[in-house]
């Protein structure tokens, strides 16, 4: 990576991509090289995408000039589609200067690292891994269209990765080499079934296979779904392929599979080579293996910050934009939903498919049982069984809902919705099984909440600077609610008002220093649950009014709310909480709960846990003004940073909250 403080070295490129796609040029340039045209002169560098039919322009130049030459390939994870598909821009740049990753006739920089690198960084081979896990975790490969929930065929069967007609990778192989592959393939594995895993770019026809033809081929059957190859490779016996990028993570499902070409991942000791290349006689790890051709060769890009990145970011980024594809691409039929939403919603919902609405849940449900569609309800409204709750998720916006700012992060739930504890929700089952996550996702959950504590992002906003509170007492911060909420309505006990819950810690807490803390919406005027000052005398000592959530949670000691999201954002810092209620984060260990969990919620979670499903696993974030998907990190980047294009409030939302309206 490069800090941006260097001068930037002149790449002359000939390609049309390299040269009028902004994204390549931004990445190339964040990279330290000034994309331009014309003759190298002295000191300047000619680019090359690959081994494209438009590469020889830029091999006669260098070879004229005798100029070095940059080649330019995607990294190792692209996109959720390839490009053919549908074009977008890569989520990194593999950058050689010496060859190409896949042309093994002489050495590339891959090469080179995996050969010489010491590859022996502790930190580095626990990164490795931990990305690794998550790859297989989250179902991501090279081009993510795949679907986690396709049930494979029977187990026993050997895959044969098929590629595309005129692949450069391929340097020259034939169909009669793809046919030797399949009979191998046939001969080794008497006794199974034989699946041709297409390429996407066959599978959706724009591109021939090398395998079309599989006649007289015992067994052999050509395999288009677009499974997840994680999940494919699980029931497979064996793995064969020439240089496809998904031998490379098969070798990461645990297989040793027989290699036919030269990619860069034969000939380390994790393949079964069939061409040898003499040179690379060293055995590498799997750990070691990807470290240097996920970690150390690429740039990764990450787009809403602008700056090169790091392979988890990466991860991260393409996460997001598979979830958006994998769970919107049936599309919706909304219900329920106010006016002033439908824009937002239909930027963060409707980007595979647009959105419908009906106006009633009965509607929905019919429309979209005709369409394939599912039908979405806002919050906890009564609606058809099957239908799917959408909420807030709990880093929304820089600004109040009621004020109608668009929410960055949303939640959907097809089994209940996170408020009502009185039947599991999808948030549930996910913070009940955190316990089976790789280890690689709970740090990142615990780097997540580093981060979101450092920047001082709460649901609503920044942190202000913390009031000065010079008293020795014990401080508790009482978490002031909306008490005509849902969070109240369905999760709350006999204690549903704020001056109830002021009164019980008061009462439990005589010696404590009491901190009341209104809720903003109740503060604003906006809802109901204002406590008057008069009624504070004895029960509370200080309160706040105007200050963030996060600012109040740093000057306490700990923390009593009714449900307030407050309490899990002190959970988060790790502030200890009391729950008068059940919110979404009680029940599990990590509270002092007053109130009975359900029975649902019996079982004993990390904080790390918790914190993955809560803020990872179970919301979608989004850019408010685009819609474009976000990953949890850039969210919190994004609501930290002054300089957001954040949307305000629309003249129709402001009427509409001025009449109460829709």
């Amino acid at each position: 990576m490069t800090d941006g403080t260097a001068a930037a070295t002149r790449l002359c490129v000939y390609n049309g991509g390299l040269l009028l796609k902004p994204g390549l040029k931004r990445i190339l340039s964040l990279a330290g090289w000034d994309v331009t045209t014309g003759l190298p002169g002295e000191g300047d560098w000619v680019g090359l995408w690959g081994r494209s039919p438009t590469a020889w322009r830029g091999e006669k130049v260098a070879g004229w000039t005798e100029a070095p030459v940059l080649t330019v390939e995607d990294a190792f994870l692209r996109s959720v589609h390839p490009a053919r598909l549908r074009d977008s821009l890569p989520l990194g740049l593999c950058l050689d200067r010496t060859g190409v990753h896949f042309d093994a006739s002489v050495p590339s920089d891959l090469e080179t690292l995996l050969a010489t690198h010491p590859l022996d960084d502790t930190h580095l081979l626990n990164r490795a891994r931990d990305a690794a896990a998550r790859m297989r975790h989250a179902h991501l490969g090279k081009y993510a269209a795949t679907d986690p929930d396709l049930a494979p065929p029977d187990p026993g069967y050997a895959v044969v990765i098929d590629q595309t007609e005129g692949d450069a990778a391929l340097m020259g192989a034939t169909r009669d080499d793809f046919r030797q592959m399949l009979t191998t393939a046939a001969a080794e594995n008497p006794a199974s079934r034989i699946l041709v895993k297409q390429h996407p770019e066959t599978a959706g026809g724009a591109r021939k296979g090398m395998l079309d033809d599989l006649r007289g081929v015992d067994r052999a059957e050509p395999y288009s779904d677009p499974i997840s190859p994680w999940v494919l490779f699980e029931g497979a016996v064996a793995v064969y392929t020439h240089s496809s990028t998904l031998g490379f993570e098969a070798i990461y499902a645990g297989h040793k599979p027989r290699v036919f070409g030269q990619p860069f991942y034969a000939g380390w000791g994790l393949t079964q080579d069939e061409d040898l290349i003499p040179r690379r006689d060293r055995t590498l790890s799997r750990a070691q293996l990807f470290a240097a051709a996920m970690i150390l060769y690429p740039v990764w890009y990450d787009p809403l910050a602008d700056r090169l990145c790091e392979v988890e970011d990466a991860l991260s980024i393409l996460d997001a934009q598979t979830r958006q594809w994998r769970e919107d691409r049936a599309g919706y039929v909304a219900a329920g939903i106010r006016r002033w939403k439908r824009p937002h919603l239909q930027h963060a919902f409707g980007q595979e498919k647009r959105l419908k609405f009906a106006s009633s849940p009965d509607k929905a449900k019919t429309l979209a049982q005709k369409d394939g569609r599912s039908a979405v309800v806002w919050g906890g409204a009564e609606a058809p069984d099957g239908t799917i709750r959408m909420e807030d998720g709990f880093l929304r916006s820089r600004g109040l809902g009621a004020r109608l700012t668009p929410p960055a992060s949303l939640v959907l739930d097809d089994s209940g919705i996170y408020f009502d504890p009185t039947r599991e929700s999808r948030l549930d089952r996910l913070i009940a099984a955190s316990g089976d996550l790789p280890e690689g996702e709970l740090r990142r959950a615990e780097a997540l909440a580093r981060r979101i504590a450092k920047a001082g992002v709460t649901k609503y906003g920044q942190s202000d600077v913390p009031p000065s509170l010079d008293d020795p007492r014990r401080k508790i911060l009482v978490a002031g609610q909306v008490e005509d909420d849902a969070s109240i309505l369905m999760g709350a006990g006999e204690i549903r008002r704020n001056i109830y819950l002021l009164r019980e810690t008061r009462q439990a807490n005589p010696d404590a220093l009491i901190i009341w803390k209104p809720h903003p919406d109740v503060e604003a005027g906006l809802r109901k649950g204002r406590v008057e000052e008069s009624d504070l005398e004895g029960l509370a000592d200080v309160a706040l009014t105007g200050a963030g959530a996060a600012a109040a949670i740093d000057v306490a000691d700990e923390v009593w709310t009714i449900t307030s999201t407050l309490g899990f954002e002190a959970l988060l810092r790790g502030k200890p909480v009391t729950t008068l209620g059940m919110p979404f984060y009680a029940g599990w260990g990590l509270t002092d709960d007053r109130m009975p969990a359900p029975a649902h919620r019996g079982k004993d979670v990390t904080r790390a846990g918790l914190i993955h499903a809560c803020l990872i696993g179970y919301p979608r974030y989004f850019h408010p003004a685009t819609g474009a998907p976000l990953s949890p990190e850039q969210t919190v980047a994004l609501l930290a940073s002054d300089e957001a294009d954040l949307p305000g409030e629309t003249l129709l939302g402001r009427l509409q909250r001025f009449f109460r309206r829709v």
